[in-house]
């Protein structure tokens, strides 16, 4: 790395701006998430509905998703330290993680209580409260999706995408949990509650999966996509002076990526005007990958030396 990834730069007004922004959005999907869990818990235990219960979990997922948004939002700028060259991007795949056990464990518990419940099934009480929280659930839900698209299209934040999407999910399954409490409670068939509660409970097992994959690869330095990697050789060998680029290693860290490779070039060239040339392919890189950290090694073209390609292949 030569120069600085000009597009990480936090030093212009508009870029604190969107940074406050990101954590204003943040702080309100972690406010919204933790008054649905007071809510939504008092409404269970008044209405024992298992719809509930699952709609209660899910907003504990919530909560812990916002909590890692936050986290991440909080360390984009925190810079590399002596004991953590390569940054602290990793913690947010750790807490994610985490967060991924505990709701598959959680959705693992809600789908057999459902069962449950289908076996014994319980008639639902005070309905209207349950009926009443969900659709202040709904409220709530709403007016922080269309705070995060503000944000979203204000600063292009990736995290906040993410807990945008994962909210208009939300929103979708607290329709169908205030579907399952008014036709139990309205109907004669006892089973509503029981049947969403387990829809759910799988919707949610599946999201954990999904979660802990990606937060597994992240851990264990999963390349980029094969169109990345594509990209990036492209974008390298547009450059007129370059002969030839090999050893293309890539990973996520947190939001961040790092791109490292070996160029060659005319072995004779001089030194500086190989460095010239390593700076103007970073730069050509950082347009297209503004979240990057890019190493190159130059090496003159043609030699013949130990390459990880190589490797690979014979494997």
């Amino acid at each position: 790395m030569n120069i600085a990834n000009p597009y990480l730069s936090n030093a212009n007004p508009e870029q604190l701006h969107n940074m406050k922004l990101r954590r204003w959005a943040s702080v309100a999907s972690l406010s919204v998430a933790s008054v649905l869990i007071v809510a939504k818990l008092i409404t269970y235990m008044m209405t024992d509905s298992v719809s509930i219960m699952t709609s209660l979990m899910d907003s504990t997922f919530d909560a812990v998703a916002s909590a890692v948004t936050m986290l991440s939002i909080l360390h984009a700028a925190t810079p590399a330290d002596e004991e953590h060259r390569f940054g602290h991007g990793k913690l947010e795949a750790l807490s994610a993680l985490g967060q991924a056990l505990f709701i598959f464990g959680s959705a693992g518990y809600l789908f057999f209580e459902s069962v449950h419940r289908f076996i014994q099934p319980q008639k639902i009480s005070d309905a209207h409260i349950g009926i009443g929280v969900m659709i202040l659930s709904m409220l709530l839900t709403a007016g922080l999706i269309f705070f995060q698209r503000h944000v979203i299209k204000r600063t292009k934040s990736v995290a906040i995408s993410a807990d945008y999407l994962h909210y208009n999910g939300d929103l979708l399954m607290n329709l169908g949990v205030l579907a399952a409490v008014s036709l139990s409670y309205y109907s004669s068939w006892p089973y509503f509650d029981p049947l969403f509660a387990a829809a759910i409970s799988l919707t949610l097992l599946y999201n954990a999966r999904r979660v802990g994959k990606e937060s597994f690869d992240i851990l264990m330095d999963k390349e980029l996509s094969e169109e990345d990697r594509a990209k990036i050789e492209t974008l390298v060998r547009s450059h007129p002076a370059v002969r030839a680029i090999h050893d293309l290693r890539t990973r996520y860290s947190g939001q961040q990526i790092f791109i490292e490779f070996h160029l060659e070039l005319d072995g004779e060239l001089s030194l500086q005007k190989a460095h010239d040339i390593t700076e103007e392919i970073e730069l050509i890189l950082y347009k297209s990958f503004p979240k990057a950290e890019v190493l190159i090694h130059e090496e003159p073209a043609g030699i013949q030396d130990h390459r990880l390609d190589t490797i690979i292949k014979a494997v």
